[in-house]
Formats: C-alpha cells, structure tokens, sequence
C-alpha cells in the first residue's frame, strides 16, 4: 500500500501544482485565518476517488470532507493541502499528507513536499526515506544551539496551552525558530535533520499521522508536553531528535510553572 500512497500523494500534488499562482477560489471556514480552496477540494477528491477505487471497504478521514466510515481496520488520514494559507498567497511552502492505520496504529505515512518534489515516506519497523533515499534525525543535544520550528493555531488569540509565552521563551533559549506554515513538512524537515525540534498545539489527526511516524521511523521522539505517548487525536505535540526532548519539556514546563 504504501506505492499507493505514493502515487496518489504524488498525483494529488501535481493538481496542486497546476493550481498555484492562478485564479482560484477562496472560502473561510472557522475564521479568516482557516482557508480552503478549490484546490484543496479538487486534491481531496482525486485522492479519494483512487482510495475507493481500489479499496471501496477501507474507512476514510479526511480534512474537507470529514470521516468516510465503512466500519473497515484501515482508515487512511488524508490532509489534501497542508499549507493552504501558504499557497492561497502564492508562498511555494505546501504539502500533501496522507497516513494509513490499522486498527488504530498508523502502518504506512507519505508527505510530500509538492515544490521541491520531495517525496517522505514510512512504513511501520522500516525506516524513513526521503526520495527513496533514508534518513534520519540529527545528534544535537544542546539546547542553545538547536534549530527548531512551530506553527500556530487557528484560535491563537485564545492562546490554547500558553503558546504565545513558550513560543517567546523557546526564541530565548534557542539558536532560532521557525515557523512554515505547513505541520507535515515540519515532521519532514525535523524527521531529514534540519530542525532539532518540532512543538505545536491544536493540531488535527491529518496533519500528525504520516508526519508522526516518519519522524519515529527517522530515529525521533514524538510525545505530548508531558512526554507521554500519544495518538494522531492528541492536542499537543513535541516531536524532537530523542536528545533534546528533556530539555525542551523543561522550557515548557517553566512556562506552565
């Protein structure tokens, strides 16, 4: 399944990619911060139909159109376009996300990093690969060199779980942080080296699953701030090297504190 996974991340991402820079529609969903497009639809569809085509009893989840239920083990996670603010503004960071589980474990993830035509991806116990070439976290265990990246939820004037003061002490205690717009691509660059650390709050189960277990599969750590397990329901995410994860709990919790 997991060619399947990559043939339809990569089709969906060639619709995306006809569609950037032109004239397409816009709606607002919860607020005017949380955007889909045409684009988004036509992606989510395409991906759909080839999943029912082929595996007409397996269950769906999926950003635009919600949950697909046919009572199936295997339920595929599917984000379309993750990164729509992004590619609505024309900025080339954007992704396609798709996760497979069974019986309630993701078995098989693809990302893929539609403009720079990277193609990540995990199956369960073997490995991760970027372009079928495989790749792992990086070493760093010092904190005020680290690299790290975030993102925000769409409600952060709420300020779910204190994200505005652990955004402001990570900047502090770190070399930099960054934040792309797009949570899969973050697992991604986290899961191939670039950052040391990934942090977010309020995410949904298709932007965590392939990202969660490509990272895993690279080497990585991905816990709540508590540094328990968690599935891709969970409202809090760290994801790290594995040698940075106490150290950056630590800056959490002195914000909690």
């Amino acid at each position: 399944m997991i060619n399947d996974l990559i043939i339809v991340a990569k089709e969906a991402g060639e619709i995306i990619r006809e569609g950037f820079g032109k004239n397409f529609s816009i709606e607002f969903k919860t607020n005017e911060s949380n955007l889909v497009t045409e684009i988004d639809k036509k992606s989510e569809k395409h991906i759909i139909d080839f999943i029912t085509k082929k595996y007409p009893t397996h269950s769906l989840l999926t950003e635009e159109s919600g949950e697909h239920n046919h009572n199936s083990e295997y339920v595929w996670v599917i984000d379309p376009l993750d990164g729509t603010s992004n590619f609505a503004h024309s900025l080339p960071i954007f992704s396609v996300s798709i996760g497979l589980q069974k019986n309630g474990e993701t078995i098989a993830g693809v990302v893929y990093d539609v403009m720079r035509n990277e193609i990540y991806s995990a199956e369960l116990g073997s490995g991760a690969y970027c372009n079928s070439v495989k790749i792992s976290v990086n070493q760093n265990d010092n904190l005020r060199r680290s690299f790290l990246v975030t993102g925000f939820p769409y409600n952060i004037e709420e300020n779910p779980d204190n994200a505005i003061e652990i955004f402001i002490e990570m900047i502090k205690r770190t070399r930099a942080v960054r934040r792309l717009g797009s949570a899969a691509i973050d697992f991604c660059y986290m899961a191939k080296g670039v950052f040391d650390g990934f942090w977010e709050v309020h995410l949904h189960p298709w932007d965590i699953s392939a990202g969660k277990l490509i990272v895993e599969e690279a080497g990585g750590l991905v816990t709540n701030f508590n540094g328990d397990k968690i599935d891709i329901f969970s409202k809090q995410i760290l994801a790290s090297n594995g040698k940075l994860h106490e150290q950056l709990m630590g800056v959490i919790k002195s914000v909690e504190s």
